[in-house]
């Protein structure tokens, strides 16, 4: 019989290039949306109809026990959250609830009614905010910054409460920032790959940013999926930093992106004060994911300047077919 895994978070980067990556192992896919959100499909849309849309929210125990009962899945993949740091500081309560708590329920709803499923906690290099030791590894304290990092820190240590107490199979990818294509304009990968694409296409041309001299660790959303797959293939259940260990700043990020379409970024992008975070996170986010490479023998494939390639040519492509569309 074909596995069966639940995802929340669906609809987002990762959701949909993990459900991608199920299918493409025949597994039977479920997914969860909010049963107050306006849904947005259009990530999943070439997958639609080969996955089975559940309504679920994370802030809704009962919701939460009648979705596991029914699916009773081997593999649980919580992806699902208020990731949004902006938002995170104007609604922390919220932030709270759906990121820290709903991780908490799924796994309560998991001990009562499904024991045997396999858990997968979405974890964060935001946890680590004010770095204490670089690069960052599992044993690294953590020192959240904002809402979403706290609330993301809550989720990592009741994950592995579950664990040590109940016997779980639940462990945590502490995953450094992944992007793509899918990627939410609100982020700043996209954010400039979206831009450099529409001053190329005369679409606009100016481009607002923060902090240049800011330092990620970037990697592709597509191999961090397989990296979550990998975690919860194991034979024990263990916490797993992902990363690719190479950081470049918000700089180079500008010059790779309006380097692909032949332009200088410097006479596009202003300095916005207001994209400046009035905490900002350690200059230097790099995770060390030899554990990783280790025990589940992954590795990244695509680099930094293949991703932010890949990610300019899809958003020309994607606005060249939107002004065709608006011209007919």
């Amino acid at each position: 019989m074909a596995k069966v895994a639940l995802i929340t978070g669906v609809t987002g980067q990762d959701g949909s290039y993990l459900a991608e990556l199920l299918l493409s192992k025949k597994y039977e896919v479920y997914g969860s949306v909010r049963n107050s959100s306006a849904v947005a499909l259009e990530r999943i849309a070439p997958i639609l109809a080969k996955i089975h849309i559940v309504k679920m929210d994370l802030a809704n125990q009962k919701s939460l026990d009648e979705v596991v009962a029914n699916i009773r899945p081997d593999e649980l993949y919580n992806l699902a959250a208020q990731s949004f740091l902006q938002t995170s500081s104007k609604k922390p309560i919220f932030t709270g609830e759906i990121t820290a708590l709903g991780a908490a329920r799924l796994l309560d709803s998991i001990r009562r009614l499904s024991p045997q499923t396999r858990f997968y906690q979405a974890s964060s290099s935001e946890m680590y905010g004010r770095v204490l030791k670089d690069p960052q590894r599992e044993t690294t304290p953590f020192y959240p910054r904002n809402p979403y990092a706290v609330a993301k820190v809550y989720g990592h240590f009741i994950t592995g409460h579950f664990r040590e107490t109940y016997g779980l199979f639940a462990a945590s990818g502490i995953c450094f920032n992944h992007e793509s294509p899918r990627r939410g304009l609100q982020f700043v990968t996209r954010k400039v790959t979206h831009a450099a694409a529409s001053i190329k296409l005369g679409i606009t041309n100016r481009l607002l940013v923060g902090n240049l001299k800011a330092r990620r660790d970037w990697g592709f959303a597509g191999d961090y999926a397989q990296a979550m797959w990998k975690m919860l293939q194991a034979d024990k259940p263990e916490d797993f930093v992902i990363a690719t260990g190479i950081t470049h700043t918000v700089e180079e990020l500008l010059e790779t992106a309006f380097a692909e379409v032949d332009l200088d970024w410097k006479k596009y992008v202003d300095i916005d004060q207001g994209c400046l975070r009035p905490r900002e996170v350690a200059d230097r986010l790099r995770g060390d994911a030899s554990k990783a490479r280790k025990k589940l023998g992954w590795r990244p494939t695509i680099g930094f300047k293949e991703l932010v390639q890949m990610m300019v040519r899809s958003d020309l492509a994607l606005l060249s077919r939107s002004r065709i569309a608006h011209a007919r």
